[in-house]
């Protein structure tokens, strides 16, 4: 996946705060639950010196999405009083947590968007239907509310201007005619470039939306089931997330194929700490590779001015003086973004040494 979205998250001048919070709506009182947990990441920001105004942005932005069903989870980014990004993440973090780091920490947030790719979804029924777009790019989507001929652009006044989400904060249409549907759909495609339309509904509804969306979506539709009752529009979800996920794991093994065979080539891929941040340092990386920590992570030594100045140890840095430690998937990341490298994530840890590799745009020059 392209990186370049993770720019402002690493221009923001630190210490910046980062946050991983499961935002399900599920049982009773989501909403309450939802608040303890957060009560408790923010407790422990404050206590590892996060500000009170960047702790005031965390709060407003803080809840995830109450009106889109299924797992869901979020990822926060706040620094010096204001909020730098917040996006909603397809399934929950294996854990909540936060952290008040000197950069971003977007290891599981990338980690999440690798899994996916930017589509849209229509739960339709004779009443009407709903359209959830979904940006799995990294593309910035402005949050739309419909309802009806009622359009208006949420704000956030915490932040300073309109709020943003990403991948899952797009666009919610409900309308009862098929032509409008049509339109909204079209709409939502454009807006995310969607790969693809996954359509569910009853069998009746789905018979006058068929021929008009095959050809004006602009995109391959894919039926996955009815709307149904209860809960159906979350059934609905979980089946396309799986759908996409399966689409993504047989993508990310044809990486990891040509990983493992490019190992054997010389200075065609590294792995390991060591080779790997000197591959960085040298701007030879077009891709790298990293598999989730799940819990504790490696630290790794930086330069506060220079992201591609990264090491195992303090002394490999040109000017040691001024430098920092942080785990080592967020720095490895602050690095590949500024040299415009992709990204994949390895599904297992023992893919590759350390868990982390990488594809080298070229060879190193001889000492």
């Amino acid at each position: 996946m392209d990186l370049r979205f993770l720019e402002r998250l690493y221009r923001a001048t630190g210490p910046v705060a980062t946050v991983y919070l499961d935002t399900t709506r599920a049982g009773d009182d989501p909403a309450r639950r939802i608040e303890h947990r957060w009560r408790a990441l923010r407790a422990r920001l404050a206590d590892d010196g996060a500000d009170p105004g960047t702790l005031r942005a965390l709060d407003a932005a803080a809840g995830g999405l109450p009106k889109v069903p299924g797992p869901q989870g979020e990822a926060l980014f706040a620094a010096g009083g204001r909020l730098v990004a917040a996006y909603t993440l397809s399934r929950p973090p294996e854990r909540d947590r936060a952290a008040w780091l000197p950069v971003a920490d977007p290891v599981d947030l990338v980690c999440d968007l690798d899994d996916g790719v930017p589509y849209v979804v229509v739960a339709a029924d004779g009443e009407g239907a709903d359209v959830y777009a979904y940006a799995a790019d990294g593309a910035v989507v402005e949050e739309e509310r419909h309802a009806g001929d009622a359009r208006r652009r949420s704000g956030d006044a915490a932040a300073g201007g309109r709020r943003y989400r990403h991948r899952d904060r797009a666009e919610r249409v409900w309308s009862a005619s098929a032509g409008d549907v049509v339109r909204d759909v079209e709409a939502a495609v454009r807006r995310v470039r969607a790969a693809a339309v996954f359509v569910g509904g009853d069998e009746r509804t789905l018979e006058a939306l068929r021929a008009r969306l095959d050809a004006a979506a602009g995109a391959p539709v894919i039926e996955v089931g009815g709307r149904g009752e209860g809960n159906a529009v979350a059934r609905l979800r979980a089946s396309v997330e799986e759908g996409l996920r399966q689409t993504a794991a047989a993508l990310r093994g044809g990486v990891l194929a040509e990983f493992t065979e490019d190992l054997h080539r010389a200075e065609r891929a590294v792995q390991g700490f060591a080779d790997t941040t000197r591959a960085l340092r040298s701007g030879r990386v077009s891709r790298v590779l990293l598999a989730p920590r799940g819990g504790a992570e490696p630290l790794l030594w930086a330069s506060r001015t220079d992201p591609l100045e990264v090491a195992e140890r303090r002394g490999r840095l040109t000017d040691p003086s001024e430098a920092f430690t942080a785990p080592a998937g967020a720095l490895l990341l602050r690095a590949a973004q500024a040299t415009s490298a992709a990204f994949t994530r390895l599904p297992d840890p023992g893919e590759a040494a350390d868990g982390v590799g990488a594809f080298l745009r070229f060879a190193a020059a001889p000492r």
